[in-house]
């Protein structure tokens, strides 16, 4: 048993998987405790409420963030790990990467102004936030983990948060100030981001080039359909803040928004596991299918129970974790913890399905299931709130990733019945 647990670990050292995990684990571990003291910062400042208005603007930054990036965190880790021999196609893939997200922003500008027509609410808070929209641009994240060179991209984030959360406390004084959260949060990763990607061109002697109509309109066509299902992804988190936000009232979106923010940190680690074995992945999938059908199967399971045990110590501790993070016994936020505390155990039975279509470019499929979860979260999300029900408010993600996980289990198994 020793010696196969010493074999599995040193063949996981040598593919590089370990140094990615831990070097993406520990941005994550930094953007956790990010999220953590600023909860613990602004709800002391302004109270839960006005936190739910701060991370539903955050949330619908991040929104328009998934439009600009249009797939491109995941396309570009593909294609740098493809080409890591090949400086031409590197630059080409580095400048069209920018180059599409800066088209992309300077239409988001183009419409801003339109919301007002549409009666967005915090439409002030909103125009404060385009700093995080415009981090989405220079987000350098897909060319370190396509390069597997995350440790500058670490130690650069880690700084970034210390300075944030100094930010914060100096400048965030007032309830008044509730809306210049974002506008630090993003101004700080404009900064770090654009750095990190001038650092990672200069090292890596990218030629700097201006991208060709037919280049861009190849990235517009094969990241389309991965656009739509991050949108949807978004849209499956985060439907019913928007809908909280415009016809529910401030304590219950406040509740809702942190403990979504917590179970959102856990949802994210799963995308630290799959792009730390996504560079691997590619390679054992090219060896055998058969090879990558047993590694995803054991894996999904090892994920779940893992995280199944993380939702009883949510469920059991719930109270204590509000406490500390809000200094309130917020019955509201506490009932909404213990039941999306169960969301991270069924997306464990996803994240490997998910890249196991994108392996097989089954993207029709992807683009299928996206369109379904665009329907199927605001119908999901006008229901409970109709309902006037406040636990079953709180079931909403719960109910979106399941749906999502059974259309993604259907699929895998079509194409492994098909393949037999």
């Amino acid at each position: 048993m020793k010696q196969r647990i010493i074999g599995s670990y040193n063949k996981l050292k040598e593919t590089n998987i370990l140094s990615n995990f831990f070097n993406l684990s520990g941005i994550q571990i930094s953007n956790i405790l990010l999220l953590l003291l600023t909860i613990r910062i602004i709800t002391g400042i302004v109270g839960i409420a006005e936190f739910g208005i701060i991370m539903w603007v955050n949330r619908f930054a991040q929104f328009i963030g998934s439009m600009i990036n249009y797939g491109t965190n995941q396309s570009a880790v593909r294609d740098v790990a493809g080409n890591l021999n090949n400086k031409k196609e590197l630059s080409s893939v580095f400048y069209n990467t920018i180059w599409i997200r800066v088209l992309i922003f300077l239409l988001f500008l183009g419409v801003l102004p339109g919301l007002r027509a549409f009666n967005v609410p915090y439409y002030s808070y909103i125009i404060l936030a385009i700093p995080i929209v415009l981090a989405e641009v220079f987000n350098p994240l897909c060319f370190y983990i396509g390069f597997e060179k995350l440790r500058v991209f670490n130690l650069v984030n880690l700084v970034f948060n210390i300075i944030a959360v100094t930010a914060l406390l100096i400048f965030i004084k007032a309830r008044a100030d509730a809306g210049w959260v974002n506008f630090i949060l993003g101004a700080g990763n404009v900064v770090t981001y654009l750095g990190l990607l001038i650092y990672l061109g200069a090292k890596n002697k990218l030629r700097f080039r201006l991208p060709l109509k037919s280049e861009l309109f190849k990235i517009a066509k094969g990241n389309f359909y991965l656009t739509i299902n991050n949108i949807s992804g978004i849209v499956q988190q985060s439907f019913i803040l928007f809908a909280l936000a415009k016809w529910s009232n401030v304590n219950i979106l406040g509740a809702y928004s942190i403990c979504d923010r917590i179970i959102g940190q856990c949802r994210s680690l799963f995308i630290i596991i799959s792009n730390s074995i996504y560079p691997n992945a590619v390679h054992i999938y090219k060896q055998s299918t058969d090879l990558w059908n047993v590694y995803r199967k054991k894996a999904k399971y090892l994920l779940a129970g893992l995280w199944f045990a993380a939702a009883i110590f949510i469920v059991i501790f719930a109270d204590l974790i509000i406490f500390i993070l809000t200094k309130e016994h917020d019955a509201t936020a506490v009932l909404f913890l213990r039941i999306m505390a169960f969301v991270p155990v069924v997306s464990s039975f996803n994240v490997l399905n998910i890249l196991d279509q994108l392996l097989k470019n089954n993207m029709t499929y992807i683009f299928r299931i996206a369109v379904i979860l665009v329907v199927i979260a605001p119908l999901t999300a006008f229901i409970l709130l109709y309902s006037s029900n406040t636990p079953l408010i709180g079931t909403f993600t719960l109910i979106v990733e399941t749906s999502s996980c059974l259309m993604y289990e259907y699929v895998v198994k079509k194409f492994a019945v098909q393949n037999a």
